[in-house]
């Protein structure tokens, strides 16, 4: 039973081999040339290597946590639509039950103008 997993466990060792390889030879073979441009703020507006103890506007994370809410739900559709023709209509009306209540979830938000940015 054992033998079962030996393709795994190999393919997990190949994997954290190559792994490894890539972060070393990308160490080796990249050149570092660091210039105010590169270090310049990014996406979030704060400077790259300021204070980490600096008050962060809270809007911030309403967008991520609303950015994992819908983006995580979205992973459920892969395995149900592998699965869609086993697991007939009980499955199909549970899933429609679930996308309801996320999507009334969406229009709450959007209603409450947490997906607006000022």
């Amino acid at each position: 039973m054992l033998t079962d997993y030996l393709f795994i466990l190999i393919f997990i060792i190949f994997s954290g081999i190559l792994g490894v390889v890539m972060m070393v030879l990308s160490r080796l073979i990249s050149k570092s040339s660091p210039y105010p441009e590169k270090n310049a703020p990014y996406e979030c507006g704060f400077d790259a290597f300021e204070s980490a103890h600096i008050p962060v506007d809270v809007r911030f994370y309403l967008v991520a946590i609303l950015f994992i809410i819908f983006d995580l739900e979205t992973a459920f559709f892969f395995p149900w639509a592998v699965v869609l023709r086993k697991i007939s209509w009980l499955g199909y009306s549970s899933m429609m039950v679930f996308l309801g209540i996320l999507v009334l979830g969406f229009i709450y938000e959007w209603k409450k103008g947490a997906l607006e940015w000022e």
